[in-house]
């Protein structure tokens, strides 16, 4: 006798939903110490990357974009590389565009190393070596960044990229390529800023008294905070705010959280909400 197979229209719809792509930006702040050059905080990179592969064992996607922190920062700060050409340090300013250049893909090899560990081939992509020009509006082919293959992250970071005028080079900061991955890349469900210091945008900076958590928050809404102008040279949590505000346009689920609790990533994934800033 046959036996017929009655699905649901709910048991339907999981089985033919797509898995989740998510953009996940690890902040220069929570990866590195910035106050001191080169000095990358492992355990939290490795905290992330075991999130990470849990995602990719769910079957969901995942693209990672890192900062700087004090592996680019605190150089290109000391050589006025965020301004470009200057003629009168340029030969200073070119040897630290392959200093900088060299050290980003020394903290990108400290995350390619953890992805590793949880079994996770990370594809890193350089921006020194496919971008050129400032801002979101830089040239450069995102589309390599949205290959989705089993057991593989595609990787890319804020970097020093060539600028074709008068400026030469400048600082093309994550945050930037983060609101063109999530333009160009079709099917993204959720974007995730990681931040190192807070648990996502605060009414008042984090250390100051009577500082509250934004859960909601919109461009239209005034934020005050405190740009560390000594150790940033892309716009800290203000250029954070602008670039989620543009990729809340095309992503339902953008969120600012605290990256030194990454278990929240899984919580926001699986129920939708976390502890934490979602920006629409």
């Amino acid at each position: 006798m046959n036996t017929a197979i009655c699905v649901t229209p709910f048991e339907d719809m999981r089985l033919t939903m797509p898995n989740n792509k998510i953009v996940i930006k690890l902040g220069g702040g929570l990866i590195t110490d910035k106050s001191q050059y080169k000095l990358v905080r492992e355990e939290r990179i490795m905290s992330v990357c075991k999130v990470i592969s849990k995602l990719k064992k769910n079957e969901d996607s995942v693209i990672l974009v890192h900062g700087a922190g004090s592996f680019g920062h605190l150089e290109a700060k000391k050589w006025h590389l965020s301004t470009g050409h200057n003629i009168e340090i340029i030969d200073e300013q070119r040897l630290a565009v392959k200093n900088v250049r060299n050290d980003m893909m020394e903290l990108n090899n400290y995350v390619l190393k953890y992805l590793k560990e949880f079994e996770i081939e990370g594809i890193s992509h350089p921006p020194s070596k496919w971008a050129n020009g400032l801002g979101p509006q830089f040239k450069g082919d995102i589309s390599k960044l949205g290959d989705e293959k089993k057991d593989t992250v595609q990787v890319t970071f804020g970097d020093v990229v060539d600028v074709h005028n008068e400026k030469e080079f400048g600082i093309l900061s994550g945050d930037d390529i983060m609101v063109r991955v999530c333009k160009e890349i079709p099917g993204i469900t959720h974007c995730i800023f990681l931040l190192g210091d807070t648990e996502g945008l605060l009414t008042r900076p984090p250390n100051e008294e009577g500082s509250e958590l934004i859960t909601l928050w919109s461009k239209e809404q005034k934020i005050t905070g405190k740009h560390e102008s000594s150790q940033d040279v892309t716009g800290g949590i203000f250029l954070k705010a602008e670039s989620a505000s543009k990729i809340a346009q095309n992503v339902a689920n953008v969120w600012m959280i605290d990256g030194r609790k990454p278990e929240r990533i899984t919580e926001l994934v699986q129920t939708g909400n976390t502890i934490g800033t979602k920006v629409i």
